[in-house]
């Protein structure tokens, strides 16, 4: 249930350097109530108006630190994500989103689980992709939420 509230619904934003807008970033939630280590955080299916993004057009911002590839966020093994804290999520796409409201659809993959699995050894060598069920964690589903372009540009 609480990945219906992963996105938080304001914060819809085009990403702009050197006066180009080079993406989108949005504010995201965890979906476990213990937080995760950022090494086991695999990433996001997202796909906006029907385009997917895949992970490899993906980085995470939490911590205080730069946004992050999901392949540096993998050896971040002590570095934890608590439950409270919002990251940011930023997806490249040069020209961003239009302006109006945009169906998003969302799950996130966080490779937790308690105790040892079978599956564990694999994913770590070979993690599941987001979006396929595997190593969804407490987020099962693909959300779809309706998100409008913050016209203020901030999160």
């Amino acid at each position: 249930m609480f990945e219906n509230f992963l996105i938080r619904k304001d914060s819809l934003v085009n990403e702009v350097r050197d006066g180009e807008i080079v993406g989108f970033k949005l504010a995201v939630r965890n979906a476990n109530y213990r937080g995760c280590y950022l090494s086991l955080h695999n990433g996001y299916f997202i796909e906006v108006d029907g385009e997917q993004f895949q992970k490899d057009v993906q980085s995470f911002e939490i911590n205080g630190q730069p946004p992050r590839s999901f392949e540096e966020i993998k050896t971040a093994v002590w570095e934890h994500w608590d439950y409270d804290d919002e990251g940011v999520l930023h997806i490249a796409k040069p020209g961003g989103v239009s302006k109006g409201e945009h169906t998003i659809r969302f799950q996130q993959s966080v490779l937790a689980a308690y105790g040892y699995r079978p599956t564990d050894e694999e994913w770590v060598r070979n993690p599941p992709t987001p979006g396929t069920g595997a190593g969804s964690d407490k987020a099962p589903e693909i959300v779809t939420y309706h998100v409008e372009l913050n016209k203020e540009g901030t999160l």
